[in-house]
């Protein structure tokens, strides 16, 4: 098998190492006539395009976890999902600049400052220096952000299993080997930070393959 994904790979289309080979055995099995039933979605029967119903798909995914998050900080400090989103961040990964920790949660950096502020006046994080550079800007929890996040948890975690809903062990998998794959193509374009005047040019240019 290493040998046929050396042969199949001479183009380079996965990278080499583990993930590649993965990739690349997954990929087979779907070419070998394993067939999925086509799923139906509204509008297909008039011509709607599959990548219109997954960005409806999405944007109502994302209202729905605002809607579970909304009642897993009710009568709580907290005032947004984003400020339990960027301390659990901190906790879970450690001090980062402002910058870093804004960039992770897909914020351009306005939005970002207004969370780190009131987290800030909260005393739930503090700003210091690197050990390594005293002239960067360091962003750490701090233990009263610690505690308010913990007295939260339980909620959270109810809140992020039910996002999941009725998916089994299974369906959660290959759901993040997709969005992690479709969330890796839009973070690199996320970085380059585009002007909006040019995005959708770019991109379509740049990052997507030519339609056949």
């Amino acid at each position: 098998m290493v040998e046929a994904f050396n042969d199949a790979n001479q183009g380079a289309k996965y990278p080499v190492g583990l993930n590649g080979f993965k990739q690349w055995i997954y990929d087979e099995v779907k070419r070998s006539g394993q067939k999925r039933d086509q799923p139906a979605w509204e509008g297909k029967e008039s011509g709607r395009s599959p990548e219109s119903f997954i960005s409806t798909l999405v944007v109502r995914m994302n209202r729905y976890a605002k809607m579970y998050a909304k009642a897993a900080i009710h009568d709580s400090d907290f005032s947004t999902q984003e400020e339990f989103i960027y301390l659990i961040n901190l906790n879970a990964l450690g001090p980062m600049t402002k910058m870093e920790l804004i960039r992770r949660n897909i914020h351009d950096k306005p939005a970002g400052i207004q969370i780190l502020n009131r987290l800030q006046l909260q005393g739930w994080v503090e700003q210091g220096g690197s050990h390594a550079d005293k002239r960067r800007r360091i962003i750490r929890i701090t233990a009263k952000g610690q505690a308010v996040l913990q007295r939260q948890m339980v909620k959270i975690r109810q809140a992020t299993r039910i996002v999941t809903g009725n998916l089994d062990h299974d369906e959660k998998t290959d759901l993040i080997r997709l969005l992690s794959k479709l969330d890796d193509f839009h973070h690199d374009i996320f970085i380059r930070n585009l002007p909006a005047s040019d995005l959708l040019d770019v991109v379509t240019k740049d990052c997507l393959p030519p339609i056949e």
